[in-house]
């Protein structure tokens, strides 16, 4: 059997027997008890479903992981990730309830109630809503609210609105792998290990296609947006990255790098994107009637304590030793933290470093340095990364392939069932990584250029 075969019914396998796991174990209405890892040891789940899901997730990893090598066009990605896509869309969501949660803000935004001034308790479906959810008020942006109040009046049930809303997250991965072929040759890379590394991800296929997070949206604006600041756009590329923002206000890391992408006056190309993305916010905050306020729901994400997050996981690791309030410490150190490494990203990127690759840096800064951290997060980076022309690709799937593992089901994140040693493991794991990167950037700063011959291509070598 030709090995290109081999992977595309493997990683097919695993994603029937995913789409299994979610039959019997996904997110349903209303909220269940989470599985965890003591139902399932305790037998409460049966046999058959952690079955699947383990063998499921470990099928899928490994024919992503072993694709790389083989993949030999873009259609032949794009077919195989199609393949993969098509047990999960049927069934519940797999991974989180967080669905339901956009079911109903989006109930909020049709029928007139402000999102961000109060919890859902008042939706009719907010019994699928998980527990610790229902009073919070929505952290996304206006653009993500809209799409969301139009799922419900088309879905009219929550069936219907679940259904629509998994449409928009598969429409946007669509728009962002239309985006890498673009993005990708631009820096010399295969398209089609780009395309591949990205849409037959299994964070891709477990937290977009299935899940219908609105990372789709904002990921795919963002792409978008850079494709078309390669392009010279300056105001399109400014309205694509403005809506971004418009889904998760994280997005704006990137507007400066586009910026810089622009060719020609930086003074003409900054007013355009800034006035773009300004200009497209302004209409859609006004357009909807919601304003501003949801820079303020941003502040009850940090309700989440897990060692995925490494300052958090500093922080625990602290509180373990009986340094007392060390979490809310290491975060504000890590927010801090985080924007030096932007500015010192722009500022190289400025002074003539590629504000593409700059632009994924910043993204993954983002990520690392955040006070949470869910699996789903590690795709703002990899969207633009993939595009990048890395010498050794590990760096950027490893950390995905075990982000797309830390999920059950339903949602339960097994960071919560190990958080001692968790916490301590990432303490050390930081503090290694942040020694290779200030060692790797000093030798690199030496060094002319990068190849490609620590990861094998399509076409080159493999």
């Amino acid at each position: 059997m030709p090995r290109p075969l081999l992977v595309r019914l493997t990683g097919l396998a695993g994603s029937s027997l995913l789409a299994g796991a979610a039959y019997l174990g996904g997110a349903r209405d209303p909220w269940e008890p989470t599985v965890t890892p003591r139902t399932v040891l305790a037998g409460e789940n049966g046999v058959l479903l952690p079955l699947l899901w383990l063998g499921g997730t470990l099928l899928l990893i490994g024919a992503w992981l072993a694709g790389r090598r083989v993949v030999p066009s873009v259609r032949w990605a794009w077919t195989t990730a199609a393949l993969w896509a098509l047990p999960l869309l049927p069934v519940l969501p797999l991974g989180s309830y967080d669905v339901y949660s956009y079911a109903c803000q989006g109930w909020q935004q049709a029928t007139g109630l402000d999102p961000y001034a109060q919890g859902v308790g008042g939706c009719p479906w907010s019994e699928a809503v998980a527990p610790t959810w229902r009073a919070s008020t929505a952290p996304y942006g206006p653009v993500f609210l809209i799409l969301a109040a139009g799922a419900v009046k088309l879905g009219g049930s929550l069936t219907g609105t679940v259904a629509l809303l998994r449409l928009i997250a598969v429409l946007g991965v669509i728009a962002i792998g239309c985006s890498l072929p673009r993005l990708a040759r631009r820096a010399g890379v295969p398209p089609e290990r780009a395309v591949w590394l990205v849409i037959a991800c299994p964070l891709v296929l477990i937290h977009l296609v299935s899940g219908a997070h609105n990372e789709a949206v904002m990921v795919a604006l963002l792409t978008g947006g850079l494709a078309v600041a390669l392009s010279g756009g300056a105001l399109l590329a400014g309205v694509l990255v403005g809506l971004a923002i418009g889904v998760k206000a994280t997005a704006g890391v990137v507007l400066p790098f586009a910026i810089l992408l622009i060719p020609g006056s930086r003074w003409r190309a900054a007013l355009l994107v800034a006035g773009g993305a300004i200009g497209a916010l302004a209409v859609v905050s006004i357009g909807s009637g919601l304003g501003l306020g949801w820079l303020s729901g941003l502040t009850g994400s940090g309700v989440s304590v897990q060692w995925t997050s490494p300052p958090t996981a500093i922080g625990m690791t602290l509180e373990l030793l009986g340094v007392p309030h060390a979490v809310t410490a290491t975060r504000v150190a890590g927010m801090i933290a985080l924007a030096f490494v932007l500015l010192r990203l722009w500022i190289s990127a400025f002074q003539g470093r590629d504000p593409f690759v700059y632009a994924g840096y910043a993204l993954a800064a983002t990520v690392v340095l955040a006070p949470v951290f869910h699996p789903w997060y590690a795709l703002w980076p990899l969207a633009v990364l993939a595009a990048v022309p890395l010498r050794d690709t590990r760096w950027l799937v490893v950390p995905c392939a075990v982000a797309a593992a830390l999920c059950l089901p339903d949602g339960y994140n097994l960071a919560l069932a190990t958080k001692a040693q968790g916490a301590i493991g990432m303490t050390v794991l930081a503090g290694y990584l942040a020694w290779k990167a200030l060692h790797e950037t000093n030798r690199d700063s030496r060094r002319p250029g990068v190849d490609h011959s620590g990861d094998p291509l399509p076409g080159r070598g493999a």
